[in-house]
């Protein structure tokens, strides 16, 4: 089964936070789904490889854009890190224009777990679904070296940062936060059982794959 039917992804407006690997998730629905699809963020997101990058695009370029390209990354150009922030147009308009809109509504600093500050994740309101990634590659290790923000996720699952990310730990901090619709435990094939685990503790519907390797994505609960 591919992500976007596992996961439930419809024509309008998916966002998708977490962490371990939501831009390759991002890509992968992409690739999956039909008619035109803009990829965009509310927060920050890095370039895709081999796919057209539009810096705020006026509603007519961006028609023109889909027209000739099917994928487009749609954002501002950030002033430092070279990264694309919140487009200036917004997430209603790129819906109107598109058959979906895949948005990263929140950053990881390139970690595997994470928990969420009061101001995260920025969920657009019109957004019908939310998808939480978790990144298997981090159970099992110390919540200071894997987790983004250890301290509020300490707070959330009753542990010190020098506890092990257990998958109890890390399901008792996401289903605390309870802020998505489905998740997605990806890098199952680092840490197979754990992931499982994992997917079979969460309070949502869960699923475990690789976007990375691409195979498939299973339930673990429905």
């Amino acid at each position: 089964m591919g992500f976007a039917e596992a996961l439930g992804v419809r024509p309008g407006v998916t966002s998708v936070i977490g962490s371990g690997g939501k831009t390759s998730l991002l890509a992968a629905l992409a690739r999956e789904l039909p008619g035109t699809v803009v990829l965009t963020t509310t927060t920050h997101i890095r370039h895709f490889d081999g796919i057209l990058t539009l810096i705020s695009p006026g509603m007519y370029g961006l028609r023109q854009a889909l027209v000739e390209s099917r994928v487009v990354c749609v954002g501002s150009r950030a002033e430092k890190n070279g990264k694309l922030v919140t487009p200036e147009l917004g997430i209603d308009a790129l819906a109107s224009l598109a058959d979906h809109v895949l948005v990263e509504a929140d950053g990881a600093r390139h970690l595997p777990l994470k928990a969420h500050a009061p101001w995260e994740p920025v969920v657009p309101a019109c957004s019908g679904r939310t998808i939480l990634v978790l990144g298997a590659s981090g159970l099992g290790h110390p919540v200071r070296e894997k987790v983004h923000r250890p301290e509020l996720f300490c707070e959330l699952a009753g542990c010190t940062p020098d506890d092990p990310a257990t998958p109890e730990l890390v399901a008792r901090a996401a289903n605390a936060e309870a802020l998505a619709d489905v998740a997605l435990v990806n890098q199952a094939d680092v840490a197979p059982d754990a992931a499982r685990d994992l997917a079979a503790l969460l309070a949502i519907p869960a699923h475990v794959g690789s976007v990375q390797t691409g195979s498939d994505c299973a339930a673990s609960k429905l």
